[in-house]
């Protein structure tokens, strides 16, 4: 039996992927409006990124927003940190912040 819990394999998976979006569905399938408005934006942005089917899994989706003590999904990670939901990362794209956010954490941005 593993000593492993689902928060450490969060933390894992969150430290090991530059970007990394906890979302409903998949990027090329969403599940959710506000999942589907990230991955536009992230993609729109050129960005290569990684992606965790919260409905896949309950533990999942309950232990992601425990470990950011954020209640909704999607969540977007960059780098280990956590950047926000759909309406934080719809407005640092629309003011560019998202983007020299990225530039300033090393992350490749096309547009």
């Amino acid at each position: 039996m593993s000593d492993i819990t689902i928060l450490d394999e969060i933390k894992n998976a969150v430290d090991s992927t530059d970007v990394l979006l906890f979302m409903k569905g998949s990027p090329q399938f969403p599940q959710c409006g506000f999942s589907s408005t990230v991955c536009q934006i992230l993609n729109h942005l050129g960005l290569e990124f990684k992606s965790v089917d919260v409905l896949q899994n309950a533990e999942i989706r309950d232990g992601i927003k425990q470990f950011s003590s954020w209640p909704t999904i999607p969540q977007l990670y960059v780098k280990g940190e956590f950047i926000g939901g759909c309406d934080i990362v719809r407005e640092m794209f629309e003011s560019g912040e998202l983007a020299e956010y990225l530039t300033s954490k090393g992350v490749t941005v096309s547009s």
